[in-house]
């Protein structure tokens, strides 16, 4: 059995006489930064100035990318529940609400709309029948507001004693 020796590469090669005077200047450069650094922030009239100023450039923006990767995670946690919740209630039943609740409901359905008149509109609920009373501006926005109430949840159907502004209103039957 014979072993064979290799021939490693030095550790440190030789470099030509340009290189030499290249990394000598980039020594000499690093070393007279450092130095200039250590003085200007050393030093004894205005380097506690120069330090806590230079401390507060570099948190300032630090915390900022803190801050907006923490709202970034809390935008995540919430879509994510967000999309938890919608999957998850999916497969629910319908409730049967009690007459108080489903007007209050078919109130915050309809009523989100700015346009919706909320003083001159009444809403109540009889065993899930809703009827819509009072005085709208025109009939686009009547047969709207009837439509989007049957399809809230819970409604069974809809009576509407709804009427334009100079008409005179339906009777209840």
């Amino acid at each position: 059995m014979t072993i064979q020796l290799t021939r490693q590469k030095p550790f440190l090669r030789r470099r030509s006489p340009r290189q030499q005077r290249v990394h000598l200047a980039g020594a000499f450069a690093a070393g007279a930064a450092t130095g200039g650094a250590t003085l200007f922030f050393l030093d004894s009239v205005s380097g506690r100035r120069r330090r806590r100023r230079s401390t507060d450039r570099t948190a300032g923006p630090v915390r900022r990318t803190l801050r907006r990767v923490a709202l970034g995670g809390r935008r995540a946690r919430g879509a994510t529940g967000g999309a938890v919740k919608r999957v998850r209630h999916r497969s629910e039943t319908p409730r049967e609400l009690d007459d108080v609740t489903l007007a209050r409901k078919v109130e915050s359905e309809l009523f989100r709309d700015p346009s919706v008149p909320k003083g001159q509109i009444s809403i109540n609920a009889q065993h899930g029948v809703v009827q819509l009373r009072g005085e709208v501006r025109s009939a686009e926005m009547l047969s709207d507001l009837v439509g989007r109430t049957r399809r809230i949840q819970g409604v069974r159907d809809v009576e509407s004693l709804l009427h334009l502004h100079g008409v005179d209103a339906p009777m209840h039957q």
